[in-house]
């Protein structure tokens, strides 16, 4: 085993769990292949990463990622109300995801927060925004 610790630019190979407060699992590689990526490159968080800092091939922890490091607090003017006539005849219902279409043609899922006779509000925030997420690891590599 290497004893090189992750830093910046470090490659690093590791399983990982993502966990919500209530224990739900979000993401994981556990019963999948291992996740490689390099620090750094936008494929995780700020936040996740700094946590990694230090970290060695073989090491397994388990952290505690606030919302301001993880996907944000959430943002209440992301909560947009649309006229319900936007959604044809759909069975709409709280916690409901819907994909919209963003100008440029992307796509861009929001959840329905509330029902309403005539609008709906919808919550475009990052659906782990202003959540606590638990971050579980286990370092295969580091180079």
């Amino acid at each position: 085993m290497s004893e090189t610790r992750i830093g910046h630019d470090s490659e690093v190979t590791l399983h990982f769990t993502v966990k919500l407060p209530n224990g739900e699992v979000v993401d994981s590689t556990a019963d999948k292949s291992p996740a490689t990526f390099k620090v750094g490159d936008g494929n995780l968080l700020p936040g996740f990463e700094q946590s990694l800092f230090g970290l060695k091939a073989g090491d397994q922890r388990t952290f505690e990622i606030e919302p301001e490091h993880g996907f944000g607090p959430g943002n209440p003017q992301n909560i947009q109300t649309v006229p319900r006539g936007q959604f044809n005849e759909m069975e709409l219902e709280p916690g409901l995801l819907v994909i919209f279409q963003d100008a440029a043609g992307g796509e861009l899922p929001g959840v329905v927060k509330t029902v309403h006779d005539t609008t709906v509000d919808v919550d475009f925030n990052h659906p782990l925004a202003g959540k606590t997420i638990t971050f579980e690891v286990e370092i295969l590599s580091v180079s």
